[in-house]
């Protein structure tokens, strides 16, 4: 039975209703923004299945990328309104663990979305990407399509931010497993001692934050010639980069999401191939889980393997080498999202 606590503030943030109140159970979605088109996608999955289910859908975003503090208030209010679930895609992977063990100890499923908990053993359990995969299958990508000169490669990395989020280390580790890179500790970025890597910069995942710090590691080495990016609207920044020095015909750029503007992206040749990600079948899957929790206490199952839900990954590209399984740009636009 959930037990309720008191909280000293309520929606803190911007809060929507997804689904109207009904009987079948309740459930929270926090990302970390209501901007961004990969959340925007998982709160129609969510919405659409709360409807379905007819459950109760409140959904709650940070105000930018990073703002652990109003997410910790959202799973207090989820708290205080007894709340059957919580879907979350934490910004501060370790600075939301006790907000998400309150939530846990008042008899509420916690589900990763996206982005794992560090460690991920906080959280019931994760619906996502296999990240590190979405990273690896980029790295073997752009390690073929090189050939040869990939042993003389200049490699910028840009991630999504100096706290490095789980999933911005997985897809960061994935890549340099995959273009041949030895990580270090693959527990984080920074650490590795290959003359190839021309430096790590941040971008919070956004388009200008891609563009500032492409300007950076081009100002450390203007010979960079491969360019891993966390997402696609750093992608997109990365080339603005490139671009306003003559230089987007030659960098091999690659990605993670999956998304409308970026499978078109690479069909424009702005990216050379990107990785994936379904992020409505993570939302929709992951009110499918609250609805038999609430219903029965059952809780989800990892998939066989692997310490979460894996809810699939492809590689987009028109470019397609020999051993790394892809799809054509075409069947991307047919799955893609935003």
């Amino acid at each position: 039975m959930k037990k309720l606590i008191s909280v000293s503030a309520f929606a803190l943030l911007a809060s929507t209703l997804g689904a109207q109140a009904q009987d079948g159970g309740s459930a929270c979605l926090i990302t970390k923004t209501d901007t961004n088109p990969f959340f925007v996608k998982m709160r129609e999955g969510a919405a659409a299945k709360a409807e379905e289910l007819g459950m109760t859908l409140n959904s709650y975003a940070g105000k930018v990328d990073g703002d652990n503090e109003s997410q910790v208030a959202a799973i207090e209010t989820c708290i205080a309104n007894g709340a059957d679930g919580i879907l979350i895609t934490a910004s501060s992977t370790s600075a939301i663990v006790p907000s998400v063990q309150q939530a846990r100890d008042a008899g509420i499923l916690v589900i990763a979305l996206d982005t794992p908990l560090d460690p991920i053993e906080a959280a019931d359990m994760t619906f996502a990407t296999d990240n590190f995969l979405a990273g690896e299958l980029i790295g073997k990508w752009a390690a073929a399509k090189l050939g040869d000169a990939a042993a003389d490669a200049r490699v910028a990395f840009l991630d999504l931010d100096v706290s490095q989020p789980t999933v911005g280390v997985l897809r960061d580790q994935g890549f340099m497993q995959g273009f041949g890179i030895d990580l270090g500790d693959p527990n984080k970025w920074g650490d590795e001692s290959d003359s190839r890597i021309v430096g790590h910069d941040v971008t919070q995942g956004n388009e200008e934050g891609g563009r500032k710090a492409m300007e950076n590691l081009l100002a450390t080495d203007p010979m960079i010639n491969v360019v891993y990016t966390i997402n696609e609207p750093a992608a997109a920044g990365a080339y603005e980069a490139l671009k306003a020095i003559g230089r987007e015909n030659d960098v091999l750029v690659v990605s993670v999401d999956g998304g409308c503007p970026g499978v078109q992206n690479v069909a424009d040749g702005v990216i050379g191939a990107t990785s994936q990600q379904y992020p409505l079948l993570m939302a929709s899957k992951g009110i499918e889980a609250i609805a038999a929790f609430a219903k029965d206490g059952t809780k989800p199952e990892a998939t066989e393997g692997k310490n979460f839900f894996d809810t699939g990954v492809k590689l987009v590209t028109d470019q397609p080498v020999e051993g790394v399984d892809s799809i054509s740009v075409e069947e991307g636009k047919s799955l893609c999202w935003g």
